[in-house]
């Protein structure tokens, strides 16, 4: 589970809404199938600044509730505000973030929500039609919305809710009221949730670095070059301080993980999966049981060691290189890699198939695994836990209700936790050896997901002008050299900025995560008493396609 940063400390507003909304539908489902079904083990992630923001949510949502607040998202605020914005750009903005949802699965079952759907995309078309939309009309879309992204478990406890899904009429205010409630109830119990599943034992909760950098770039941007050699790096020949800013994300994660859950973590999912031997060496340093990355980061760390010469052949299931867990020579922490066929099965082909169906094969899988071998073979089914689920019906209810209840009951296959692997002794401790690690990440075996692209590089490059800037201003001037300041510069080092840029995303999302990545960093400038750049004011990337799940997710291997 992560998102970056959407709060701008400096408009003191959400800037996206996509902590909440992953909160209300795939959070709370996510830890329900997990209460329901007491023999399910599983590993969850969370990314500490998504902590903090779920955190924070919570607590302005019960201020709404109590005090009638604002939220500071200008769609949430709908549910309790009478009065909607006349500016002609603020209502565009409204209509365009309450029509991003998977349609088929989300706006098309709801008959209410449909018709006012089709208004709003003719709205954003015809701006004299936007003009004379009422307040009414802009108070039951934003109803719709929510009610569309709440968890099918938060459907199922609620009979009311299933009525408001249904109806065809216009929405009280009341109504929207006892709507606001819901979501604020949902949203505060959601750490807590996972915190008893922890402590009940079926779930082991595990972290990332704070903001979610991609930890082996930060160390060496030319660690991008070992699984792809002719890679265009950015035009700076390298992060500045690179580890020192690493080993902060590790400690500030580690500190917000413990202050929200009440224990330290024993597992780290490194952002994006991405290793390599230094980040390895310093996971290692904390004392961290486990870390994690992709198929291909083994199967070319393997070759690279003239250990196998197969890679992406499908055939590691047969030779059993896989399904085991590594350790890299002259380190203690366990390293676990990713089965990338099982994985997206889940994340991009099962949505299209009857649950039981979907279940039986991947089951069946499984099962083909278990009998080539050895006893203790590990198989590691790992995947975003955010945004396979509205490509499903029901938000994947029926799917993950028999997934966990049919392994959970499985004569040979046990459900468990990376820790309860790190605990075996004896037989069952099956460990390789890697004597090298090429580095990559879960995504293709590489880092071109982050860098290599123009655009990407030239964010980059942004980050590390911005940097050595307010390096040389702290100099000056030690005072500036604030918590609040080192913290705006996490955020600008997160993961999702780069993500986003390259042609081949979608326009819309590249607009969004781009523009607030320009603004993060003139924030960071603003902090430092420093005048923002004119360069922040020029675009860095520019979207054009159409990938799978919006480009949300991305599978392991290419092909």
């Amino acid at each position: 589970m992560h998102q970056p940063q959407y709060f701008e400390s400096g408009a003191g507003e959400y800037a996206l809404p996509w902590t909440y909304l992953h909160a209300l539908k795939d959070y709370t489902d996510m830890a329900a199938h997990l209460e329901a079904c007491p023999k399910a083990r599983a590993v969850v992630n969370f990314a500490p600044i998504l902590l903090e923001q779920l955190a924070d949510y919570g607590e302005r949502l019960d201020a709404c509730v109590r005090e009638h607040r604002p939220v500071g998202d200008p769609v949430l605020d709908l549910l309790h505000m009478d009065v909607v914005p006349t500016d002609p750009a603020q209502r565009q903005e409204i209509l365009r973030v309450c029509l991003r949802a998977h349609a088929p699965r989300m706006i098309e079952p709801f008959p209410l929500f449909q018709r006012l759907a089709d208004i709003a995309r003719k709205a954003l078309e015809e701006p004299l039609l936007l003009g004379h939309l009422d307040a009414r009309f802009f108070q039951d879309l934003a109803t719709c919305y929510h009610l569309a992204w709440l968890g099918e478990t938060i459907r199922r406890a609620y009979p009311e809710v299933q009525g408001w899904l249904k109806t065809d009429t216009n929405f009280a205010r009341g109504m929207r009221q006892r709507l606001l409630t819901l979501i604020r109830d949902e949203v505060k119990g959601i750490l807590p949730r996972y915190r008893e599943l922890a402590d009940s034992g079926r779930v082991e909760l595990a972290f990332s670095p704070y903001a979610h950098p991609i930890m082996p770039l930060m160390i060496d941007l030319a660690s991008a070059r070992e699984a792809m050699p002719e890679m265009e790096l950015p035009a700076a020949p390298a992060y500045p301080d690179g580890e020192a800013r690493v080993r902060w994300h590790i400690e500030r994660g580690l500190e917000v993980f413990e202050k929200h859950f009440g224990f330290r973590p024993r597992g780290c999912w490194p952002s994006e999966g991405s290793l390599s031997e230094a980040t390895i060496r310093l996971l290692d340093e904390y004392k961290l049981c486990w870390t994690a990355s992709g198929q291909t980061v083994l199967a070319n760390s393997l070759a690279a060691a003239g250990e196998t010469a197969e890679s992406n052949t499908g055939s590691a299931e047969e030779e059993g290189w896989l399904h085991r867990p590594y350790q890299l020579k002259g380190s203690k922490i366990e390293l676990f890699f990713r089965d990338d066929g099982l994985s997206d099965a889940i994340g991009f082909q099962y949505a299209e198939w009857h649950a039981d169906d979907a279940v039986g094969d991947f089951i069946h899988h499984l099962e083909n695994i278990a009998a080539v071998s050895p006893k203790g073979g590990v198989v590691s089914v790992v995947l975003d836990g955010e945004n396979a689920w509205e490509y499903y019906p029901e938000n994947g209810y029926y799917f993950l209700s028999a997934l966990y209840e049919r392994l959970a009951n499985h004569t040979d296959l046990n459900l468990c936790t990376f820790y309860d692997i790190c605990r075996r002794s004896g037989k069952g401790r099956d460990r390789g050896e890697l004597p090298e690690l090429v580095a990559g990440s879960w995504v293709y075996g590489t880092f071109s997901t982050w860098i290599g692209d123009p655009d990407k590089n030239r964010g980059w490059d942004s980050l590390i002008e911005a940097r050595e800037a307010v390096d040389q201003a702290v100099d000056e001037d030690p005072s500036l050299d604030t918590p609040e300041l080192r913290e705006q510069l996490a955020i600008c080092e997160g993961s999702d900025w780069c993500w986003w840029f390259g042609e081949y995303n979608p326009a819309g999302s590249v607009s969004d995560f781009e523009q607030l990545y320009r603004r993060h960093l003139a924030r960071l400038y603003q902090l430092a008493n420093l005048n923002v750049p004119e360069s922040l004011g020029e675009v860095l990337s520019v979207g054009s396609g159409d990938p799978a799940a919006g480009g949300t997710m991305r599978m392991g291997q290419t092909g």
